[in-house]
């Protein structure tokens, strides 16, 4: 009996309604198909970051200029660690909206000029919580070190502009253009540094923000996703044979009767 389905479901597959049918189940195969990339590219970033993290987070620091210059920041190179020499000449400078374990605050941006000359770079110096006073009463933050300063740390890219009108010595991300003109520097390099460390010329060091914590190296639930996506992708065409069949059972009951259902011990015994 459920093989006699098998050629009237074709027939009935021809149909306008269900060509229509199954046009819809091909677009959804499509969508998920590419939806289900889009998750598998997210996996492979991050797993690429984690690579780059195990290559460079924890080895010996690199001069700065032999990763970051004028001309950009290779993709590979992001998170190498560091070390430049310089003179901080511009900061803070207010990075908003950057929560540390779930509590609001910002991170702090200064300008170091390298000893070496050449463009100003950005140093991240750490975090500080928003002030006891509001949100709209910058904190307090230890200033950066005169004279001479090593600092060791970790290159970044920068972030794109949210574009956002915000009070002087603010920016809503890390943009390294926003940041030039929230500095007061002529020029900045096209990434900057997430400090680690610094030490003045004697090798004493001094206060700084909070250290914002290691990287993220959460997966995170992106493969799983795709895989979803992409089983997903059968769904239509598995649920148009049960939808025809279901029509013929309208239909012509008699001929397409239903699959009898199966009598359960305890429904004999109620009855």
């Amino acid at each position: 009996m459920y093989f006699a389905y098998g050629v009237p479901v074709l027939r009935r597959l021809v149909t306008p309604r269900w060509l229509g049918a199954l046009l819809l189940a091909g677009l959804l195969a499509y969508t998920c198909y590419h939806l289900g990339w889009w998750q598998y590219h997210r996996y492979e970033a991050k797993q690429q970051r984690n690579e780059r993290l195990d290559t460079h987070y924890r080895a010996t620091p690199v001069p700065l200029s032999s990763v970051l210059t004028p001309a950009g920041l290779d993709p590979d190179d992001e998170w190498t660690r560091v070390s430049v020499t310089g003179q901080y000449t511009g900061g803070p400078v207010y990075v908003r909206n950057r929560p540390l374990e779930t509590e609001p605050g910002y991170e702090v941006l200064w300008a170091l000029r390298p000893a070496t000359g050449g463009p100003d770079v950005v140093v991240d110096r750490g975090w500080v919580a928003e002030s006891q006073r509001g949100a709209s009463v910058l904190p307090d933050v230890p200033p950066a070190p005169t004279g001479d300063v090593e600092v060791v740390g970790w290159v970044r890219p920068g972030q794109a502009s949210r574009n956002r009108q915000l009070p002087t010595g603010q920016i809503a991300s890390l943009n390294l253009r926003d940041a030039t003109t929230a500095l007061g520097s002529s020029a900045v390099l096209p990434g900057y540094v997430l400090l680690q460390s610094e030490a003045r010329s004697d090798g004493s060091s001094a206060p700084r923000p909070q250290a914002l914590g290691e990287p993220d190296r959460d997966l995170g639930p992106h493969q799983a996703y795709a895989y979803q996506w992409w089983l997903l992708m059968l769904a239509g065409f598995v649920l148009i044979p049960f939808g025809i069949r279901r029509e013929l059972r309208l239909e012509d009951p008699e001929k397409y009767p239903a699959k009898p259902r199966k009598t359960r011990i305890w429904d004999e015994e109620d009855e």
